[in-house]
This record gives structure tokens, sequence and C-alpha cells, in this order.
């Protein structure tokens, strides 16, 4: 991909929901929320504090993380929908 998240930002992939419940039920498309979890896709460098000293991010290109419901700006870039998001706005990351 031909983007690079500057300072605190970050590029998630969104990762898809099941389409099915555990009891089998299928989910419509009308009903289904959007997911709040995601892949990183790029990381950008850190923030700068006003000393001049840099804050290392501690979210990693393809750590899994948990993001709030309505954070980040959705961008499409080469064709593929993407989030770009601060990393204040990152709740957690998720271990495998």
């Amino acid at each position: 991909m031909r983007i690079r998240p500057l300072q605190d930002r970050l590029i998630v992939k969104r990762l898809e929901e099941e389409e099915k419940t555990k009891g089998g039920i299928i989910i419509p498309d009308t009903a289904k929320e959007k997911p709040v979890e995601g892949e990183v896709i790029a990381v950008g460098p850190g923030r700068m504090k006003k000393d001049g000293t840099k804050i290392p991010m501690e979210v990693k290109k393809g750590d899994r993380i948990l993001f709030t419901k309505y954070g980040g700006t959705e961008v499409k870039v080469e064709g593929v929908e993407l989030i770009m998001m601060k990393e204040d706005e990152v709740l957690a990351i998720v271990k495998k």
C-alpha cells in the first residue's frame, strides 16, 4: 500500500464479523453493526512532545485491536476501505 500515517496515527482494516450466530441463524447485512475490531496495517512514527522528544507507539503493525465504535476517519485506498485513527482511539490490543 502506498500510504504512510504521520505522527501518532495508524491505519486499520476492519475485521468482518461472522454472518451466523452460534445457533446457526444467518444475520442479514441490514442488521449487522460495524465491527470494532481490526488489524493494524500501518503505524506512524509517534507523537512529539513540546521539548522535541518522541513518544513511541505502543501499537505495532499486524496487531489486532479493539477501537471506539465511532472512532477514526474512513478512507478508501486502492479500492480497500480502511480507517485512519489516532492511537488514543485504540481501546485494547487483542492477544492471540
